[in-house]
């Protein structure tokens, strides 16, 4: 099996999704339509429909990237680029009615876990192709933060209908500008004698916590170093 018939199988069902959802309707349509046998299909997609949809949501990880690669982000402050690589992984999405169905997929009960590690996966590709080193557990809040914010602007984006949805890039730009204001008043609560202090415990507990090792255990989110915070 090539990405090349993955991409052809996942192409036939996308025709079919704006109409019957990421089913199992959807899934057969796109095996036939791709001239692909079901077993082949089957073997290729297990989980059938819900493996498309990740397959979809992947693939505009993909193509984001892709796009923030070539393009210019030297003149942008680091919010602003950012701020780029939201708008940019929304732009790659081609059918509104097709991230409505994925969204009503990812709320069920049995794929909400599944949905929500897409988003920490489109959160987290923002930041690894943004250059982000972190280790601690900036790399925690910063993808969980971005998660919010992406997820809070795609919601926006889907009910927006101005020219160009330039209500939805400014409702971005608004949220990264809270992010902002929210880190600034947390460097002022370190600067202050009396904050700053009672601030020093819980840090210091968070230094023990590291981000995902590169071949991290499937049971464990992260790491604890146990041996404070690393310079």
């Amino acid at each position: 099996m090539t990405d090349e018939t993955a991409d052809r199988l996942l192409d036939a069902a996308l025709v079919h999704v704006p109409f019957d959802g990421w089913s199992e309707a959807t899934f057969r349509a796109a095996a036939a339509d791709a001239g692909m046998d079901p077993a082949r299909a089957r073997a290729l997609f297990p989980r059938g429909a819900l493996g498309l949809a990740v397959a979809w949501h992947r693939r505009g990880d993909d193509l984001m990237a892709e796009r923030l690669r070539q393009a210019d982000l030297s003149a942008l402050r680091y919010t602003e680029k950012v701020a780029r690589a939201v708008r940019l992984r929304i732009e790659v999405i081609e059918d509104k009615e097709i991230l409505r169905r994925s969204m009503a997929l990812f709320a069920l009960p049995q794929h909400a876990a599944e949905g929500a590690r897409l988003l920490w996966g489109t959160a987290d590709r923002i930041w690894r192709e943004l250059g982000d080193t972190s280790d601690d557990i900036n790399w925690y809040s910063k993808r969980a933060i971005l998660s919010g914010v992406y997820g809070a602007t795609v919601l926006y984006w889907l009910g927006d209908t101005s020219e160009d949805h330039a209500a939805t890039w400014a409702f971005l730009d608004r949220r990264m500008e809270g992010v902002t204001r929210f880190e600034k008043a947390k460097a002022k609560l370190r600067e202050n004698p009396l904050t700053g202090r009672l601030m020093e415990l819980p840090e210091r507990m968070l230094g023990n916590i590291r981000a995902p090792s590169a071949s991290p255990r499937d049971d464990l989110p992260g790491r604890w170093t146990g041996k404070g915070h690393e310079s």
